[in-house]
């Protein structure tokens, strides 16, 4: 039997029965440039390079690229082995990991299975306010959840390394695609007597140790962080670029215009209205295919105007979706009529409110349902919509704060704030609605279900629903699809009914690609690229 995960029997997962995707794969008489380097676009200045403090998409690319996990993705999304060569489990919550021998730290140290309980330690250890320090416990590690609460000792997790190279991951309920889970970034290894000797500077070039196919050479904030080949990588023979250069810019217009100029050879976005331009000018470079992403806003349930369900409500009915998704961005997105993506593997969704009713009639009823709130024109609700400096940020804030105005006479101040300022607003909850997105971290419905639940460290919105955590939890102790698909449903309809976010669109991966930039994974869901899979052909 195998199950949605392909590659992935159920009963017992031997990853070497799934074809390898490790490197680049060079088709025969192919001719390489003699030069091997490359430039890719970030979207801002990453947060840090520590995988246990990283927030979001800015750091991830290079984080991949400097780290390795137990799993990786290959192009299709499918699960490869990564330092574990194979899995196997029996009942899918007792798994075990074989490492292989020549993986190693770029000091020339072993990679062993101990890294991965101290790493996985530290990511749940309250002390460390990991961001994503929820992963471990979605992903059902025994007493994760115990240990985030502070209620345990981190060397309860249930992860134990057997000898230097088995890993044993105990889990609290049966998860057939954790070798999904534990390719995410979340979950790679760090250097214990690096940090334990270095402290907060360990993240900085000279002292950064990974076990990536990619070393921290130089690192200018706002400007550049370069990467070099990790020659300790234990497939280093098979990756072709020489050097990495990340450039941090949030314009996405500034990023294209460099693209065009020949400075940059892939870009993470490009400027929405260019598109039709693009697409008669350099129709080989533009690529748009559907990700597993929705761009959202969420609301402050618990302070402030929007703490009001009838606000929210009212205010996430307003937005026309359509006219966002075709108008203002117009590069294939779809009108996100759910927070989980109609790509998502194994989810059926029932249609939304927003699918029942014309534009006007969702109108009408938000406009009654501020009035039942308490505003209308002898006293308009005033609010501020927060985003990250981004252009299309701003185009759809700037239309939706219209949309707004011009539906329900609300009165919106615009505030954008660079990423780091950002993130700290977004954590304190200092603001009304923001703008938010999520992208999987695997392709199943909880990754982005569970992101709502009460305790989850993603949860922006701040909100609480016992009911919600419910159905999550029988969702995640479900075997049968189609029971897990009804509560899935169920999940989202409490979404619908308390409107903590707005769902505004769902993903495409557009970016520009140099036609000489070979190996990008543009049919992963994901968006999971690794620079060791690329190469530059002769040009």
């Amino acid at each position: 039997m195998i199950n949605r995960f392909r590659c992935i029997p159920v009963a017992l997962l031997i990853a070497s029965a799934c074809p390898a995707a490790f490197a680049a794969t060079v088709p025969a008489g192919t001719q390489l440039a003699e030069k091997q380097e490359i430039v890719r676009h970030i979207k801002d200045e990453p947060a840090s390079l520590d995988p246990v403090k990283a927030v979001g998409l800015p750091e991830i690319p290079v984080i991949r690229d400097l780290f390795e996990g137990l799993t990786n993705q290959d192009a299709q999304g499918n699960i490869v082995p990564g330092v574990a060569l194979s899995w196997q489990s029996n009942d899918n919550k007792s798994w075990i990991f074989t490492l292989r021998k020549d993986a190693r730290w770029s000091n020339g140290d072993p990679v062993t299975a101990s890294d991965f309980v101290w790493s996985w330690r530290r990511l749940v250890d309250p002390q460390n306010t990991a961001s994503f320090a929820w992963f471990a416990e979605l992903a059902g590690i025994e007493n994760a959840a115990a240990i985030t609460k502070g209620e345990l000792p981190a060397d309860k997790l249930g992860v134990t390394a057997l000898d230097n190279y088995h890993l044993k991951v105990t889990l609290t309920k049966p998860v057939p695609y954790f070798p999904s889970l534990a390719a995410s970034f979340a979950f790679y290894p760090t250097p214990q007597r690096v940090i334990e000797q270095l402290g907060a500077n360990w993240t900085k070039p000279g002292n950064l140790v990974g076990n990536g196919a990619y070393v921290l050479q130089e690192r200018v904030v706002n400007e550049k962080l370069v990467l070099t080949r990790n020659p300790q990588y234990w497939d280093n023979a098979h990756s072709v670029l020489d050097k990495v250069t990340f450039l941090p810019i949030s314009e996405e217009s500034s990023a294209t215009k460099r693209y065009r100029a020949g400075d940059i050879d892939i870009t993470e976005s490009f400027p929405k209205n260019l598109y039709q331009m693009l697409k008669q000018q350099i129709p080989n470079e533009v690529y748009t295919p559907d990700q597993l992403g929705t761009y959202y806003y969420a609301f402050n349930t618990e302070k402030g105007p929007t703490a009001d369900v009838r606000v929210r409500k009212a205010l996430s009915w307003s937005i026309d979706r359509h006219i966002i998704a075709e108008k203002v961005l117009g590069t294939g997105e779809k009108p996100a009529w759910h927070f989980t993506p109609d790509i998502t593997a194994g989810f059926q969704p029932k249609a939304s409110i927003l699918q029942q009713h014309s534009q006007a009639e969702l109108n009408a009823q938000a406009k009654a349902l501020l009035a039942a709130a308490g505003y209308g024109p002898g006293k308009p609700l005033s609010l501020t919509l927060l985003y990250n400096k981004s252009e299309n940020n701003e185009k759809i804030a700037i239309a939706v704060a219209s949309m707004w105005k011009k539906n329900l006479g609300v009165n919106v101040k615009l505030q954008n704030q660079e990423w780091k300022t950002y993130i700290d607003s977004r954590t304190s909850g200092n603001f009304d609605v923001i703008r938010a997105s999520w992208v999987g971290d695997y392709n199943e419905p909880s990754t982005f279900l569970s992101l709502l639940t009460s305790r989850h460290n993603g949860n922006i919105a701040r909100f609480k629903d016992a009911n919600y955590d419910s159905i999550l939890e029988m969702a995640s102790n479900e075997t049968r699809p189609k029971a897990r698909n009804d509560d899935y449903n169920q999940a989202e309809q409490i979404l619908a009914d308390q409107a903590p976010i707005a769902p505004i669109y769902q993903y495409t991966n557009g970016r520009l690609i140099k036609p000489w930039v070979k190996g990008y994974p543009i049919t992963n869901a994901e968006d999971v690229a690794y620079s060791r899979e690329l190469y530059i052909e002769k040009h």
